[in-house]
């Protein structure tokens, strides 16, 4: 066969599977706005159901617990870890704005002993926090506030879904263009969801929704909604001259990040004020 007449069917073939990837998505609302304004609609793949990622998620947060657990890295410190699960029990509380259903998610929250200055949220909330966070940028209890519901945020809008929708997009078109390139096997619901947990990038759409959404959270929840700004700043101290954190590197940080989250925090102050109020 001709090389045209190759290039000819690979792009009619290319073409299909866009076809079929773009009639296989669907646009949805995941959250609601909030006071901050969210409301980006998400096209998500009907070939990552919420539940499928979700049961992912549990299956590998389990045996991330379970090693740290072998290896004595679980809640090693008693008061850190009622510090960090009484913060984030509060944000919980407070998740039903955004989002009814994840009230009853089964939420869990650990802290696992690691010199990185990283906490994330599976889908589903399950969370981690790590020690370095805590040694490295001893953060106010506003400021891990700002850490945790900045993650609950992104599992709140399930950014991770959206970003294993397109990465099984691609894949659904690159495995079928194998059949002629004879390019090698995609990659799994599994290994897709470990890339956008903890080696890609967040884009910087996810991070300002990531951000605005933590900052009402917290602002909810009784903690003062500027901390995340301080934090930031913390963030961005321990970074310069030195290796970037592990929290930054998969959380890229625009120039424009501290006017964001002081407009955002500024916007939901009064939200901070009535909650302070009532504790």
């Amino acid at each position: 066969m001709k090389k045209t007449a190759i290039s000819r069917r690979i792009a009619n073939l290319g073409l299909a599977c866009a076809i079929t990837i773009l009639a296989g998505c669907a646009a949805v609302q995941t959250t609601g706005s909030g006071e901050v304004g969210v409301d980006r609609k998400q096209y998500m793949s009907g070939m990552v159901s919420e539940a499928a990622l979700e049961q992912e998620a549990a299956q590998q947060y389990a045996t991330l617990v379970g090693q740290a657990k072998a290896q004595g890295a679980l809640d090693s410190d008693a008061a850190q870890t009622q510090r960090v699960k009484a913060i984030t029990q509060k944000l919980i509380q407070q998740v039903g704005i955004f989002r009814p259903e994840a009230s009853n998610w089964k939420w869990e929250t650990h802290v696992l002993t690691s010199d990185e200055v990283n906490a994330w949220c599976m889908p589903g909330g399950k969370i981690a926090v790590y020690t370095g966070l805590i040694k490295q940028i001893k953060p106010t209890d506003a400021e891990l506030a700002a850490v945790i519901g900045h993650e609950m945020a992104h599992a709140l809008r399930e950014h991770s879904r959206e970003q294993v929708s397109q990465q099984m997009a691609t894949n659904l078109g690159l495995s079928v263009l194998s059949a002629i390139t004879g390019a090698g096997p995609t990659a799994d619901l599994g290994s897709a969801l470990s890339d956008v947990m903890f080696t890609l990038p967040n884009s910087r759409t996810h991070e300002a929704e990531a951000d605005r959404i933590g900052v009402e959270l917290a602002a909810r929840a009784g903690y003062d909604p500027r901390a995340a700004v301080t934090l930031w700043q913390k963030m961005g101290a321990l970074s310069a001259g030195n290796a970037q954190p592990e929290f930054l590197s998969t959380h890229p940080s625009a120039a424009s990040r501290s006017a964001d989250l002081t407009a955002a925090a500024n916007k939901v102050l009064p939200l901070y004020e009535q909650a302070a109020g009532k504790q």
